[in-house]
């Protein structure tokens, strides 16, 4: 039964469901990704080469992101007007649903060119779902907590993101070892689909039993109506905190797809390594950067956002030319610290970003707000990072480029957060 309106949730009620419910819809988002990297381009693109294969299962994957936004503004439109619950549960069967049905598709070679087509259509209900996911998740445990102790509360939906890819690639990686190729690419690709049914049904679960947020609610009362369109309100009352959000996503967001997504083409592809040692490798950094993105959040409640998130984007612009040669060294050892310090270096920007970028917005904006700062940056950051880098590295035969496009956007992120304001320790219903 749901909590009633106007009881209180205990915070670690509240933060628990927010992780979980955020680890189900991005294992979902990560299992696609990965999907495409290692089994999409021979099922759906199979007339290709497989790294022009690789390039078009990327494109639909890429499509995801171009949704994200839609989802933003749409959930933050009614998530300021009726709350973040109701939409989070939303975003929760929507996002299952589109990851079981791709589990059920059919191949290209089963029905032709309507498996990419169908391919194309579950990623975007995909992208919608996950798009409104985020703001409302991350809201429900930065409005829910204390002022003192805001990024520690709002970083665990952002670790869920960490666990879900840790999920998606465990759960591969599983199916990988006890599996031949054969049956891996004939079915066995398809169960890790398939099970977020069962996640759904225990998200929905957890998510029931937490209130809708009491910030929120007094906004509400105080208010004499809703906003009657919170996105128009965002761009006209906070254009600034909508650019700063952009900057500090930048980096972040391109250096995320490029340490998660383009590593295992490029491990597989190029540097000639095993599926099971491109995911085994990306399991450990996932589960490492799980306890990082927390660690670094509740830093950046003692000393601030700002020289927290600025040693993460600068570290990992540093760390980019590293990343590569450490991934093609041939030495399994290489290949993993390449990947760790590469996302723990990302969950330092990552832990407080939550927290930095909701204290940007109004309440009664800030669903909206916090959607669009963070979901508009996806289309041309995160959308097209691994097909960027593979375009690069396909033309030069070099990662180089990669690693100096991967630098500079990391090197913009750190900027931005050293030029912010520094927002730690306010209160939430202070910012008019």
């Amino acid at each position: 039964m749901a909590t009633k309106t106007g009881e209180r949730t205990p915070i670690t009620r509240v933060v628990g469901a927010s992780l979980i419910g955020t680890t189900i819809e991005w294992y979902d988002f990560f299992l696609y990704g990965s999907a495409a990297a290692l089994v999409f381009n021979r099922l759906f693109f199979p007339d290709y080469d497989p790294l022009t294969g690789t390039l078009l299962a990327f494109a639909t994957y890429a499509l995801g992101f171009v949704a994200r936004p839609v989802g933003g503004i749409v959930f933050g439109h009614y998530g300021d007007r009726i709350g973040r619950k109701r939409l989070l549960m939303l975003s929760l069967v929507l996002m299952g649903v589109a990851t079981v049905l791709i589990g059920l598709l059919p191949t290209y070679a089963q029905i032709g060119i309507w498996a990419p087509l169908a391919l194309i259509l579950l990623r975007l209900v995909q992208g919608f779902a996950v798009g409104g996911e985020w703001g409302g998740a991350v809201l429900m445990a930065a409005e829910h907590g204390d002022a003192a102790r805001r990024g520690f509360w709002a970083s665990w939906p952002q670790a869920g993101v960490a666990a879900g890819n840790l999920l998606a690639a465990g759960i591969l990686a599983l199916m990988a070892a006890i599996q031949d190729e054969a049956d891996f690419l004939a079915w066995g690709w398809r169960i890790p689909f398939l099970l977020s049914a069962a996640l759904v049904v225990v998200g929905w679960y957890i998510r029931n039993r937490v209130s809708e947020s009491a910030t929120f609610e007094d906004a509400l009362a105080e208010a004499e109506a809703p906003p009657k369109l919170p996105a128009m309100d965002v761009i006209r009352e906070r254009p600034r905190a909508v650019l700063f959000g952009a900057g500090i996503r930048w980096g972040e967001n391109i250096s995320y797809y490029i340490l998660t997504v383009f590593s295992l083409t490029f491990l597989v592809d190029v540097a000639a390594e095993s599926r099971s040692l491109a995911l085994n490798a990306l399991l450990i950094g996932a589960a490492v950067q799980f306890f990082a993105i927390p660690a670094f959040a509740a830093l950046s409640d003692r000393i601030g956002r700002k020289p927290v998130y600025a040693f993460g984007g600068l570290g990992l612009a540093a760390w980019s030319f590293a990343f590569f040669p450490l991934l093609a060294s041939g030495n399994d050892g290489y290949v993993i610290l390449a990947i760790v310090v590469g996302l723990v270096l990302h969950g330092a920007m990552y832990g407080p970003q939550a927290a930095f970028i909701a204290e940007l917005f109004p309440t009664r904006i800030r669903y909206s707000g916090v959607s669009i700062a963070y979901q508009l940056t996806s289309i041309l950051a995160g959308s097209l990072a691994p097909i960027i880098a593979l375009w690069l590295y396909r033309e030069t035969g070099s990662a180089l480029p990669v690693a100096i496009y991967v630098g500079v956007s990391c090197a913009i992120s750190g900027i931005t957060a050293l030029l912010a304001r520094e927002t730690k320790g306010i209160e939430l219903a202070a910012i008019r």
